[in-house]
């Protein structure tokens, strides 16, 4: 049993190098001679034959067969194949996995058979134990086994040719699906996924349409949360396991992964019929059944073209599981209250009437501007003077008018700053900063502390740097008030926190409501974009 245990353990390694070694020797068959006289025959991707009167060492088939008429002094081993022995083989045994062994010759080691089936012939003389898993034993009754048989889930999954002939037909073209009959259930398999999504596109009609949308109008959103889910799966998964309670939920939590990636292809289905169907009909409404019909018959004929096929099947995957993904984050999170429509953005108050029940602004003038309504820094917002409150200031269109500075910029109602120019902001300081140093100093190991002071000296002194103003950039904090040094030196520490998780904390821009980065929600701040001639300093 010891053997065993040794020789299917060497046949599992062998099933995860196979997919190097079908990049490396596709279709090729390699023959090693050692320096001995003994041969090891190995092939990749073919089949190995020992001819009947030869000896070798090992015979080995991946993605093959593996046939022994002459005298194999080890092991026969087939991965993804079948073993077929008529002459000899030592004590190494004779290994399948994923395809069946048939015996009609002397083993004197085990017989083992992963996902397949046993079968021993008249003449079989085997000296260890036979042992399949998930498979068949059948003997003749004139068949020999002198170390016994044993079974593991007999009969669960049968014979695995299918599995071989979509091997050989698709895995090694890099495609789903072949156009022959060889892998007839591969094709029931599409079918019955294509049922499946028509059912999920029928019952969650709404939710389908939902994101497809999402993934028409934020592709790009929809692959960064793909990119932000992959990334923390595995800390999730970490943590539930550390706290030994959550283990009770990974169960759960990968059955709502599996959910979410079949709702993902439906919606990519979706998304892809209904743009074909578009450009034929202009005028035809939105169907998600329809819809996700037409994507899944152009996606199976896909499917068949080589490396283009397993392409597709992947991309499909990425943009569904992302659309879905996105989609849930915007339906969780509250809409952002438009300036003037009853609610500001975060730290400006909405003017009231006089009644107090939230009345145009023109009912009743503000006691004061927002407090954004600095240009830029937060400064203290202008308050309405004594002659106005007492009637008696001058008409608009007198002398002091000429002379009344204009009013404060409101940074509220300026629109936030996206991932890309900020990230070019950035850039540009960078730049700068890694200029300066190499020119002064002749090294940049220091360039991201340089960086750091950079930026806090100049948001506490000017509320944005010399990117900044190139990219009209501007940062306030969001309780109002002027950018001090606890807030600017707290900002820029956060940096590394956003930078040292493999970048999340900036690409938190992307996918935040108010374009937040990770060190902005540290210090409570905002970055805007602030018109061309406002004055940014």
């Amino acid at each position: 049993m010891k053997n065993t245990l040794r020789r299917l353990s060497t046949c599992l390694l062998l099933a995860g190098l196979c997919g190097y070694a079908v990049a490396a020797q596709a279709h090729d068959s390699v023959v090693l001679v050692a320096q001995s006289s003994n041969r090891q025959i190995v092939s990749i991707g073919h089949n190995s034959v020992l001819p009947a009167g030869e000896k070798a060492q090992d015979v080995v088939s991946v993605m093959g067969s593996t046939t022994v008429d002459g005298d194999a002094s080890d092991s026969a081993v087939a991965v993804m194949g079948n073993v077929t022995v008529n002459g000899a083989v030592g004590n190494g045994g004779a290994v399948a996995v994923m395809g069946n062994v048939y015996v009609n010759g002397t083993i004197d080691g085990d017989v083992v058979a992963v996902f397949g089936n046993v079968k021993l012939g008249p003449q079989a003389l085997i000296r260890g134990q036979v042992t399949e898993i998930l498979g068949t034993l059948e003997s003749s009754p004139t068949a020999v086994v002198q170390g016994g048989t044993s079974s593991f889930l007999p009969v669960v999954f049968g014979n695995f040719e299918g599995m071989h002939a979509w091997v050989e037909d698709c895995l090694l073209y890099g495609r789903p699906l072949a156009p022959t009959l060889a892998i007839a259930w591969a094709w029931w398999l599409a079918l019955a996924m294509l049922a499946l999504h028509l059912l999920i596109a029928a019952v969650f009609r709404d939710g389908v349409q939902r994101c497809v949308q999402t993934l028409q109008t934020h592709p790009g959103p929809s692959i960064l949360a793909t990119i932000i889910v992959t990334l923390l799966v595995p800390v999730l998964l970490l943590a539930l396991l550390i706290t030994v309670v959550g283990i009770a939920v990974i169960p759960l939590f990968w059955i709502a992964l599996i959910c979410a990636g079949i709702f993902g292809r439906v919606v990519a289905l979706g998304w892809l019929g209904g743009r074909c169907l578009r450009l034929a009909n202009t005028g035809m409404a939105s169907r998600p059944v329809l819809d996700v019909l037409a994507g899944s018959i152009l996606v199976l004929a896909l499917y068949m073209v080589p490396v283009l096929g397993f392409l597709v099947y992947v991309l499909l995957g990425v943009f569904g599981f992302g659309a879905v993904v996105y989609a849930l984050l915007r339906a969780v999170r509250p809409e952002p209250a438009r300036p003037g429509a009853g609610a500001g953005r975060p730290g400006v108050s909405t003017p009231s009437g006089p009644s107090g029940t939230g009345a145009p602004a023109d009912a009743a003038p503000p006691a004061s501007a927002s407090a954004f309504g600095s240009s830029g820094a937060g400064a203290a917002a202008s308050v309405v003077s004594p002659q106005a409150q007492m009637g008696t200031e001058p008409p608009p269109n007198g002398p002091s008018a000429a002379a009344a500075a204009p009013p404060a910029l409101d940074v509220a109602t300026l629109p936030r700053a996206g991932f890309w120019i900020r990230m070019l902001a950035l850039l540009i300081d960078l730049i700068l900063v890694a200029v300066v140093m190499g020119w002064l100093f002749d090294h940049g190991s220091s360039v991201l502390l340089v960086l750091a002071a950079y930026g806090a000296l100049m948001w506490k002194f000017k509320g944005t740097t010399v990117g900044g103003i190139i990219c009209d950039l501007k940062v306030v904090r969001i309780g109002g008030g002027p950018l001090d040094w606890s807030t600017a030196i707290i900002r820029a520490l956060g940096c590394f926190l956003s930078l040292v998780v493999a970048g999340l904390g900036f690409i938190w821009i992307a996918v935040d409501r108010e374009h937040q980065a990770w060190h902005d929600k540290i210090a409570g701040t905002l970055v805007v974009r602030v018109p061309k001639g406002a004055g940014l300093i």
